[in-house]
């Protein structure tokens, strides 16, 4: 993502080999892609793209490792066929694309996913994760639907509006500290107005001398100081959903 008031690049860091262990399904006018979990509990979690699309290996990557820990993860296309940004493109031309893809306006695609998780999965309990991108699209959605048990937003750029506090279930928020994109000023106020509006549990946690992007597209293996911080985001990312779905 970049930061709307000063739109910048987004690296697109490591591209995981990783075929993935799920299916691509048809989801009403939509294509996903499922992995169901080892024990159907009745749990579900919709995971939400970044900028590079539903196809991307790391979200899917992600998605599998959610699935391991008893979630059925579904992995939507909210660009609804329109092409994710490519790691090539022009970034003068990055504003004017992304205004086509607006993560705040996701509302039917969610209602088809959540009915499909519903009618052909049995979930009785769904939550919802999003990186960069679908960051956004966690914080908008945990605000619209109060069936979501459990949110995740990580490193989602966060807009400075009164309406972004009034969250419906508990939700983790998770930053990286040397983020280029979200500078450390937002998370410093979107810390203070949720502290004085927000009526549900909710968590903020930044991550020393992390990147944006550090969750799942940075390889655990590529530096040694970086692979605690990556299996402490993960973890606490499970943990969470654990704790309320």
């Amino acid at each position: 993502m970049a930061n709307e008031a000063r739109p910048c690049p987004c690296d697109i860091g490591h591209r995981l080999e990783y075929g993935g262990m799920g299916q691509e399904v048809q989801v009403e006018h939509i294509k996903a892609y499922v992995t169901r979990s080892p024990v159907d509990a009745g749990k579900a979690v919709i995971v939400i793209q970044d900028i590079f699309g539903w196809q991307l290996p790391n979200t899917r990557y992600m998605a599998d490792l959610i699935a391991g820990n008893g979630y059925t993860t579904i992995v939507p296309d909210f660009f609804v066929g329109q092409e994710p940004w490519s790691p090539t493109g022009d970034w003068a031309t990055f504003p004017e694309w992304l205004k086509t893809r607006n993560a705040r306006k996701i509302d039917r695609e969610f209602d088809a996913v959540l009915r499909y998780l519903k009618q052909q999965c049995q979930a009785r309990r769904v939550g919802v994760v999003g990186f960069c991108w679908g960051g956004i699209a966690v914080h908008h959605v945990m605000m619209t639907y109060p069936e979501l048990r459990a949110g995740v937003s990580v490193y989602g750029i966060v807009k400075d509006s009164e309406d972004v506090y009034s969250l419906k279930n508990p939700t983790l928020f998770i930053f990286a500290e040397n983020d280029a994109v979200i500078p450390l000023e937002q998370v410093s106020l979107l810390t203070q107005k949720l502290k004085e509006h927000c009526k549900v549990e909710y968590q903020i946690k930044t991550f020393s001398g992390q990147t944006h992007g550090f969750v799942h597209r940075k390889k655990e293996d590529c530096l040694p100081a970086d692979k605690p911080y990556i299996d402490e985001a993960r973890r606490n990312l499970i943990e969470w959903l654990n704790k309320y779905i």
